[in-house]
Formats: C-alpha cells, sequence, structure tokens
C-alpha cells in the first residue's frame, strides 16, 4: 500500500489540562479540524482516561484516515514518555499513562508534558518560528513550561524540564499543590487570579462590587476566564488583577532569561487570552528587572499565536513526528536520547578504528 502524502497525514493532539481535556484533528501544517472538550475529571485518573478514549473515539468516527495520537499531559513526564510522576493538579502518582492508553487506543501514541507541546506548536507553526532559544509559559489553572533550543525541544536528563512554575518566588508564601510554599505559579497564573479575586470578594471590598455583579452572586461564582473577560470589557479591578498577574509574571521572566539567555518567550494558555492587558504590565516589569538591563540584548516578549489550542496541535506534530520520523532514523530530529546515541556510536567507531590502526 502507497505511504500517504504529507497532505493525508492527519493525527489527533490531546491537551490534558486542570480543569479542561482538548482534544483535535490536527493536519501537517498545524490546522485544526475539529475540537472537543470537556472538564478534566481530576480526582480520578482512570476517568481521565476514559474521557481521552471518548474523545479519541468520537472524532475518529468523523475523520478519516487518522494516524498518530499525541497527549499532552499536565503533570511531570519520564525520560521515556510514558509514565507521568507526578502531576500538582491532577491525581496522577506514577501513572503508566502510555501503556495504559496503549492497550485501548489501536494507533501509535506518546505521551509528552503539555506544555513541551505547546512550546513545540509555537516553535514549530506559531510565534516561536525562527528562533534560536524558545522559552515558552503556559498559564492555566498553574504555570506550564516548555524550551526549545536550535530546533530542539530540550526535556532535562528525567525529561522533566521546564517545571519553572515551581521555582521559589516567595519563601514562605502562599502553599502550592507541588507540597513548597511561595512557587512562582502561586502569584502569575490563572489558579493566583482566582485566589485574589475571591479574597476582594469574601472581604466585602467595593472593589470587587462591579465585579461580583457580572460574574455572579457570591465569591464562588468568579473564574479565571471570567475575571479575564471582565477586564476585556473594562472592568477595573479584573484590569488591576492581571496588572498584578503581569508584574509577578515579569519578574519570574527575567530571572529565566538570566538562566536561559532565549531570545523569544511566548506566553499562551488560559491567562493569556487578556492579550495587551497581561502583556504589557508583563514587558514593563521584566524590563525593570532582567539582570544586565542596558547592557544586553532583551528576549522579546510575545503572546502565544495558539493560545489554548497550542498543546493540542504539539502533542499531535510531535505524535506524527513519532511515526514518521522515528528516534532511530538517520534524519534529524527531536528525540530523546538519539543524540545520546549517535554520541555512543561514534565512540564506539574510533574505538575500532583505533584497534584497527593498532594491528597494522
Amino acid at each position: 500500500m502507497a505511504e500517504p502524502s504529507d497532505a493525508a497525514r492527519i493525527g489527533i493532539g490531546i491537551d490534558i489540562g486542570g480543569t479542561k481535556v482538548a482534544a483535535g484533528v490536527v493536519d501537517t501544517d498545524g490546522e485544526v479540524g475539529e475540537r472537543l472538550e470537556v472538564p478534566t475529571p481530576s480526582k480520578s485518573p482512570q476517568a481521565v482516561e476514559d474521557a481521552i478514549v471518548e474523545l479519541v473515539g468520537e472524532l475518529r468516527t468523523r475523520h478519516d484516515g487518522v494516524e498518530s495520537v499525541g497527549i499532552g499531559a499536565a503533570g511531570w513526564v519520564d525520560s521515556t514518555q510514558a509514565v507521568v510522576r507526578f502531576s500538582p493538579h491532577l491525581a496522577w502518582r506514577e501513572e503508566p499513562l502510555k501503556e495504559r492508553l496503549r492497550q485501548r487506543i489501536d494507533l501509535p501514541l506518546i505521551v509528552d508534558n503539555d506544555a513541551n507541546a505547546a512550546a513545540w506548536a509555537e516553535y514549530r507553526f506559531g510565534a516561536g518560528r525562527g528562533s534560536s532559544v524558545l522559552a515558552c509559559i503556559t498559564l492555566g489553572t498553574g504555570i506550564g513550561g516548555g524550551l526549545v533550543i536550535n530546533g530542539d525541544l530540550f526535556r532535562g536528563a528525567y525529561g522533566m524540564a521546564g517545571e519553572w512554575g515551581h521555582m521559589i518566588s516567595v519563601p514562605g508564601g502562599h502553599r502550592c499543590e507541588c507540597g513548597n510554599r511561595g512557587c512562582w505559579e502561586q502569584y502569575a497564573s490563572g489558579n493566583a487570579l482566582v485566589r485574589e479575586a475571591r479574597e476582594l470578594a469574601r472581604t466585602n471590598s467595593p472593589m470587587a462590587y462591579r465585579l461580583l455583579e457580572m460574574l455572579g452572586d457570591g465569591p464562588d461564582a468568579i473564574t479565571g476566564p471570567g475575571v479575564t473577560a471582565a477586564a476585556v470589557q473594562g472592568e477595573p479591578t479584573a484590569i488591576e488583577l492581571l496588572a498584578d498577574i503581569g508584574h509577578w509574571l515579569g519578574q519570574g521572566i527575567a530571572n529565566l532569561a538570566a538562566a536561559l539567555d532565549p531570545d523569544l518567550v511566548v506566553i499562551g494558555g488560559g491567562v493569556s487570552a487578556a492579550g495587551d492587558l497581561l502583556l504589557l504590565p508583563t514587558r514593563q516589569e521584566f524590563a525593570r528587572t532582567l539582570t544586565g538591563r542596558g547592557f544586553r540584548t532583551p528576549a522579546r516578549l510575545e503572546l502565544a499565536h495558539f493560545r489554548n489550542d497550542a498543546g493540542l496541535i504539539g502533542a499531535a506534530d510531535l505524535a506524527r513526528h513519532a511515526v514518521f520520523d522515528p528516534p532511530m532514523a538517520d534524519r534529524g530530529g527531536f528525540w530523546p536520547g538519539r543524540h545520546r546515541l549517535r554520541v555512543k556510536g561514534r565512540r564506539r567507531l574510533r574505538r575500532r578504528v583505533g584497534d584497527a590502526g593498532e594491528d597494522d
């Protein structure tokens, strides 16, 4: 049977976040043909698995020729891209997600961190095209991170690079779901936005009066998307709360720049829907706190092109590469272990050459 052309190759990407599971059919240009979404059943790994299987099955019934499935999981995925070691916002603990899904989905399948997938989507098709060192930050329930260096998705020695949301920003600060206190995501994420808005409402602050009118009766009616939408409509308190998030975000990005020196930082995730209401205060604080400012070229800070769809687009593209550009292929790629294997191969070759010379 003839191999299908690139144009005919479509895959399914799944993005599992703290509040929603999004799925989409994605072509080789990163275009989403159809998108589905369900709430994340965060208390049960089995329920999350069931949701994934149901979404994949529903999309396959309406789209012929699906050839692979990519999963972007909101957790720390090991270097084998098979086990979710831990997730601060979901019930995964040493979860063999890839093996469980392979038993129920009869397609080639990969598992990766959701922010890695988002970073890859932006590098391949979005705001990060052409960048040499791309840092991607996803602002949702928490903060996710992905890093692409010279076309390679950097996962770290154990697969867990990019967990910037759990760098300590305020020693002894707010308790984080990861177990520590004062993590960056406790001050610059969707959860932080909601916490601050609800605290204002619970103290009967006059600042929260109009916000409550817009979002519903009582503090528990306040959500991250609701605050963002209110800010876009011009509600002053919501705008101020987003500026506070931007303040913490800019500081954290300045710290990342000191360590990584990226040429581009892409900001995505649900909170990025606020657009310039988030981006402008972030840029201001980044410029104010960047180490060596005035004597270095600062990274550009841009909003993600794909916003909430980046994770599923990147996951689908990573899965497609796993099928058509496998880790041991001779072509260049980004797969974990490929470069390490090549180095070992060169060492073995040198030894053989050396031995031959001695025999002569």
